[in-house]
């Protein structure tokens, strides 16, 4: 057996998966319609929506297997995802890369296979729609479209879970994909005892900025305040606007020294971007800055109030 090995963007390829959310979540008929399609189109038995996670495929859509994961070492996607077209094994058991698979030699069975890749924009491979039989079987050219239009369609759904969690304006998390990604953030500083915090950012005078250049001028500040945040902040680190004028940033495993460093960055490639643009104005904002404390902060909301609060604090001192 052939283990596969990793795509040349794996840490990309992860990082875009993971901000999907879809990993470990219910069935839905959005997927399971196109699963219950490509059976009966094709006549397998097994027809998956799989998606290659770092050590597992997890099957996000699943009608004729009886698992919802295996190991990535052994799985057939995890070879698919290494190309852009279509993997078909016609016989797994004249394939050296499959023939001794424990999924070949035990249930379900695999004789044939064939998976279409599922990607994203950035042409990361997710994972794939693929078929399954427990004979060898060999596709057409017109059975081979076919199962590439389902994968389009399948990849139309994610793009759509994609945008619901996302600010369509600055392209970063909204506040419902914040939420999700911050939790999961807090609940692993919590099991590893590893410190967190929130930063909580408010647009200074931007209303005016609206009403003396025009709500398009607005945007154009909030894309540009959401770029500086993009470069001055780690991969690692969780970014998203709530709404508005308002942006967060949750730091993980960062000491006091690392976050300063992190905020004067922020203000000088700000103060740049203002010199540049020339626009009439200069984008500013106010910042509350709140450390996360397990027994105080028991879920995200609590933690984004008392940075809130933090942040109006600020606002208000300057004022005065």
């Amino acid at each position: 057996m052939l283990e596969p090995g990793e795509p040349d963007d794996e840490a990309v390829r992860l990082k875009t998966l993971q901000s999907l959310k879809l990993l470990d979540t219910a069935p839905e008929e959005r997927f399971d319609r196109l699963t219950r399609l490509a059976r009966r189109l094709f006549d397998v038995p097994i027809a998956l929506v799989s998606l290659v996670d770092a050590n597992r495929q997890w099957f996000k859509s699943n009608v004729g297997m009886s698992v919802s994961e295996t190991p990535r070492a052994v799985s057939f996607c995890g070879h698919a995802i290494l190309q852009d077209q279509i993997l078909e094994v016609c016989d797994t058991e004249q394939d050296e890369r499959f023939r001794d698979n424990p999924l070949v030699t035990g249930e379900p069975g695999i004789r044939f296979y064939a998976g279409q890749p599922l990607s994203l924009e950035g042409g990361s491979k997710l994972g794939t729609l693929c078929l399954i039989d427990t004979r060898p079987r060999t596709l057409d050219d017109e059975e081979r479209a076919l199962l590439r239009d389902l994968a389009r369609m399948a990849e139309g759904e994610m793009i759509a879970v994609q945008m619901a969690s996302m600010d369509e304006l600055t392209l970063l998390s909204n506040r419902r994909g914040f939420k999700t990604l911050a939790q999961h953030a807090l609940n692993v500083c919590d099991r590893l005892s590893r410190p967190a915090t929130l930063l909580y950012f408010d647009l200074d005078d931007f209303k005016p900025i609206n009403d003396r250049f025009g709500h398009a001028e607005g945007d154009s500040a909030l894309k540009t305040f959401a770029d500086v945040l993009r470069i001055a902040f780690r991969e690692s680190d969780v970014i998203g606007r709530l709404g508005g004028d308002e942006f967060v940033a949750l730091l993980t495993g960062s000491s006091h020294v690392e976050i300063s460093t992190i905020m004067a960055r922020l203000q000088e490639i700000l103060d740049e971007r203002n010199a540049m643009l020339q626009r009439g104005y200069d984008i500013r904002f106010s910042v509350g800055q709140i450390e996360y404390h397990p027994q105080r902060h028991r879920a995200i909301d609590y933690l984004l109030a008392d940075a809130d609060a933090a942040m109006y604090a600020q606002k208000q001192s300057q004022r005065r």
